[in-house]
């Protein structure tokens, strides 16, 4: 590419995608839309306990395998 090309470039890419209300040569969003907070409390929100779902699967793959012991090394494969 030459330097035409770069600054076209540079000038369509502007067009398409205007600067957000902070300053748009920092590389910084300042706009409120940080997500960090956000996974931080929900992480510090998980259930001390697993869904009762997770539990009724494992009963499954137990029940299963005390059904069908031969798919067991067939389970595992796909693990």
């Amino acid at each position: 590419m030459n330097t035409n090309d770069q600054d076209r470039m540079k000038k369509l890419l502007q067009q398409a995608l205007p600067p957000i209300d902070g300053d748009p040569d920092s590389g910084r969003d300042d706009s409120g839309r940080d997500l960090w907070p956000a996974v931080l409390k929900r992480l510090d929100a998980r259930p001390a306990m697993p869904p009762w779902f997770d539990w009724a699967l494992l009963a499954g793959l137990v029940g299963a395998a005390a059904l069908f012991p031969t798919a067991i090394p067939v389970l595992l494969y796909y693990l």
